[in-house]
């Protein structure tokens, strides 16, 4: 017999009652449950965890599916910014206040996901959601590409060949993007002898170290990242360490910082 604790665990806390009962929850269980407070009805036909995302309840009291962004929020991806207003996938075509409502005949999967933020969203966020999909989740870029064989489909396809698997991190592909948009070379993950893996490296020259302030705040971790930036100094790569709000909230400053180090390593050559 199912749990239900963990039935609705596997919908992050909050279900409908058709797919309980579908995983094998009897409704003596679900009435136990809600007599004790382990569970709430929180909306006609929908049960919930103590603690369950509110809007994760509010999409499926419409009844709706998280889509697009919202989706990949709540599936672990990277996420530049949370969207003004949730997306949702409906089985129909009315629409919702307050909501931006995808079509869509079942619950989205993580490719669907993923196609729904490369059409729906503007650069660079779509790629970052692809790349981590690919990165984290292992979505294969074939699969990708055999969903977006359309004529319309231009532009995601562009975005789907800009995905590196090596990345690491948000922050990474977001540097990466806006130096090539800038029309720079850029590689990914070069190994350095006796460092490891450099982030990014510009035009064969300088290197880039992307700087989340969230993976660096252990002593370990502090010193780990001075042994590195001394070797790229100690092996003659120049190398610019960049933040995540200096990428989000400023990219023109960072595009002239990576210029102008650039055409001073050309003039002392």
């Amino acid at each position: 017999m199912a749990n239900i604790i963990e039935v609705l665990s596997k919908y992050d806390g909050v279900a409908r009652a058709k797919y309980i009962a579908a995983a094998g929850v009897s409704d003596f269980q679900l009435k136990s449950a809600m007599a004790s407070g382990a569970v709430s009805r929180v909306a006609r036909g929908v049960y919930a965890l103590p603690g369950a995302d509110e809007q994760l309840i509010s999409i499926r009291s419409l009844p709706a599916e998280p889509a697009c962004t919202t989706a990949a929020h709540f599936g672990g991806l990277w996420v530049l910014s949370a969207p003004a207003q949730p997306h949702v996938a409906l089985t129909h075509s009315r629409s919702y206040q307050g909501f931006v409502c995808h079509r869509s005949a079942t619950p989205p999967t993580l490719l669907d996901t993923v196609i729904q933020c490369l059409r729906c969203l503007p650069e660079p966020e779509g790629l970052i959601i692809a790349e981590s999909a690919v990165v984290l989740k292992g979505l294969q870029i074939g699969a990708l590409r055999r969903r977006l064989d359309g004529r319309n489909d231009a532009r995601e396809r562009r975005f789907v060949s800009a995905i590196v698997p090596q990345s690491q991190s948000l922050i990474e592909c977001l540097a990466r993007f806006h130096l090539r948009r800038a029309g720079f070379h850029v590689e990914s993950q070069v190994n350095v002898p006796g460092m490891g893996h450099l982030d990014l490296m510009v035009d064969g020259r300088l290197g880039i170290e992307t700087d989340g302030a969230g993976y660096h705040m252990d002593k370990a971790s502090f010193e780990e990242d001075r042994r590195r930036w001394n070797v790229t100094t100690r092996r003659g790569i120049p190398t610019l360490i960049v933040s995540y709000p200096l990428l989000r909230d400023h990219p023109e400053e960072f595009i002239a910082m990576v210029r102008e180090t650039l055409n001073r390593l050309s003039a002392a050559a």
